[in-house]
């Protein structure tokens, strides 16, 4: 395997850095490092989105551990060379960095002559949580070291407490009336699968409850999860990790066996991430949803869950049951070339404000210089062309 690697002992800070093809394994090791709420951030979760064309950078401490690690596949028209961090849908995208990493260590990281040559002009990170540690740690290194982060809006997400009491007395009764018209229609099940309980059957089954639902129906199935093979084929990927399989868990309703409803979910305690759910439209007046709601909050103090993040979206439902506005949710753009940027922003969004107080900081004329240095002109304005070039498609 070729890895382009540079001694530590001549790093300004210590940070050794290399660029190895896929997504590289070393990613698991950074894992027990990261906040709990990131150590799903493993390489199965990214190699889901593998389409040959990924790679991943390694940045790596003087004592031989790594510190954080930047798995891209290519994004948007091949004459840019943008690149963009892949993940397997929600909660997030975002980036496995040390709980201890500094500034300057991502800012040596993104100065580095093999991570500017693997990332070019331009690559994005999103969708992200705005007020995700991580995410602004790494955002204000990358403006000190040279890059313009733009940011886009892309929705809030919604955060619930499992122990404030939902449901209400009233709402159980009407729970438990919908439970029991249901139990008409025959044997009600509810499980709960993760582990060693997770098969290419379970898969199915869930594809079956999206097919039969409004999205299957209604939709062309853009935002269906299981609805296509290809679809299930990169789950059974992320569940080849046993350490993810036992993360990521099914709740599925079934009623004689056959499966009407779902919640897919993502354990890192003390938070759980919704990364998915459906119903069989044909059993909707027994609000199948609502039932496999209700079960997953009543075991949510057995799993260690403190608090349920909901994601985006129907916003109407999740604020009746008493959740909160949580994390704004934005996709960001990080940009080498300032100038460029200031065309991209039109089509993208404003500058990052933690980031561009950090570009300031950070002696804009030292950054553009190095950023200029054995480039003529003409390759400078080529390359601001073609990232202007693509500006519409990136921000479709």
């Amino acid at each position: 395997m070729y890895v382009e690697r540079i001694d530590w002992a001549k790093q300004r800070i210590g940070v050794a850095v290399e660029r190895q093809p896929g997504i590289s394994r070393v990613v698991d090791l950074l894992c027990p490092a990261l906040a709990p709420h990131h150590r799903f951030l493993r390489a199965a979760w990214f190699g889901a989105a593998d389409d040959g064309r990924a790679a991943t950078l390694i940045a790596w401490r003087a004592d031989e551990t790594p510190v954080a690690a930047l798995p891209t596949v290519g994004f948007g028209p091949a004459l840019v060379g943008a690149r963009t961090v892949p993940g397997s849908y929600w909660p997030f995208r975002a980036l496995p960095i040390a709980a201890d990493a500094t500034a300057e260590e991502l800012a040596d990281f993104l100065t580095h002559p093999v991570t500017l040559g693997a990332l070019g002009q331009l690559w994005r990170l999103g969708p992200t949580y705005a007020d995700d540690p991580a995410a602004q740690l790494f955002s204000r290194a990358a403006a000190m070291a040279g890059w313009t982060v733009l940011s886009r809006p892309l929705g809030q997400s919604f955060l619930f407490d499992p122990a404030t009491g939902w449901p209400r007395a009233s709402t159980r009764r009407r729970l438990n009336n919908y439970a029991r018209q249901l139990a008409q229609q025959g044997a009600v099940t509810i499980e709960c699968a993760r582990g060693s309980g997770w098969s290419a059957a379970l898969l199915d089954d869930l594809g079956a409850i999206e097919q039969a639902s409004w999205v299957g129906r209604a939709t062309d199935g853009t935002g269906a999860k299981f609805l296509s093979e290809t679809r299930r084929a990169d789950w059974r990927r992320v569940l080849s990790d046993p350490v993810l399989a036992n993360m990521l868990m099914a709740t599925v309703l079934r009623v004689d066996g056959r499966p009407i409803a779902f919640s897919f979910d993502l354990l890192t305690p003390p938070v759980q991430y919704s990364i998915a759910s459906s119903y069989d439209e044909a059993f909707a007046a027994y609000r199948p949803g609502k039932l496999v709601t209700a079960h997953l909050v009543s075991q949510a103090a057995a799993l260690g869950i403190e608090r349920i993040d909901f994601g985006a979206g129907d916003s109407g439902y999740k604020r009746e049951m008493g959740a909160e506005a949580g994390s704004r949710i934005v996709d960001l753009l990080l940009v080498r070339n300032r100038a460029a940027s200031s065309l991209l922003q039109l089509r993208w969004g404003p500058e990052c404000a933690i980031a561009g107080e950090a570009y300031r900081t950070a002696s804009l004329l030292r950054h553009a210089a190095r950023a200029r240095k054995g480039r003529s002109r003409i390759d400078m304005l080529m390359a601001m062309g073609a990232i202007a070039a693509a500006a519409i498609s990136f921000g479709e």
